[in-house]
Order: structure tokens, then sequence, then C-alpha cells
């Protein structure tokens, strides 16, 4: 499965973004897709995941709420909104495809990653 994401940007405080995880590979219809985030000098940190289906959604404690995490199984894409954005949610922004779960182990293929700076 290869993933690539698209949708960074700078937005203001408040502000929102949208990204986007486009797959290719017959696999990642019957995979979970999930967020994850990395700030300078930090480690990557769990977003959100949703199940291959789209049945089930989970979501970190700092987005809970402002963010919302989607899929188009029929285009192999994934999504972020994000909404009420924060200047503590400016990172690099990375989808992968695997099992259901917040940790980074269980997830068996990684995009690029993509900007989302928050900043007035």
């Amino acid at each position: 499965v290869r993933l690539v994401e698209s949708g960074g940007g700078l937005v203001q405080p408040g502000g929102s973004l949208r990204l986007s995880c486009a797959a290719s590979g017959r696999t990642f219809n019957s995979q979970a897709m999930g967020w994850f985030r990395q700030a300078p000098g930090k480690e990557r940190e769990f977003v959100a995941t949703i199940s291959w289906s789209g049945g089930n959604e989970y979501y970190a404690d700092s987005v809970k709420g402002r963010f919302t995490i989607s899929r188009d199984n029929a285009k192999n894409t994934g999504y972020l909104q994000m909404n009420s954005l924060k200047p503590e949610d400016t990172a690099v922004y990375y989808c992968a495809a695997g099992r259901f779960n917040t940790f980074v182990s269980r997830y068996d293929y990684w995009g690029q990653g993509t900007q989302v700076t928050v900043s007035s």
C-alpha cells in the first residue's frame, strides 16, 4: 500500500484544514487508517483512527470534538477534517494503514507526511 498525504498548509488559529490520504494498492480497503502527527523535538503521536468499514472511529483527547476522520473506500482515500485549529496542532501529519489501534507499531504502511502550521 502506498499512501500520499495532501492538504497541509498555514492556517490562522481557529481556522480549518482538510487533509487527504490517497492510497494505492488493493489491501487499503481492508485495513484501518490512522492519522498521526509529529512536532519538532517530539515523538510521533496518535491523532485518530477509523476501521476498514468506517464504522468505528477513535480520537486522541486533544483533538476530540475538533477533528473528524473519514474514508471513502470507493476512492481509496481517507480524510482528516480539522476545525478550531490551535497553535499546538502544528506538526507534520502522517496517514497510516494497518490495524485499528492507537500505537505507531500497529501500522504497516505510512505516507511521507504533510506540514500543518497554525499561526497568526
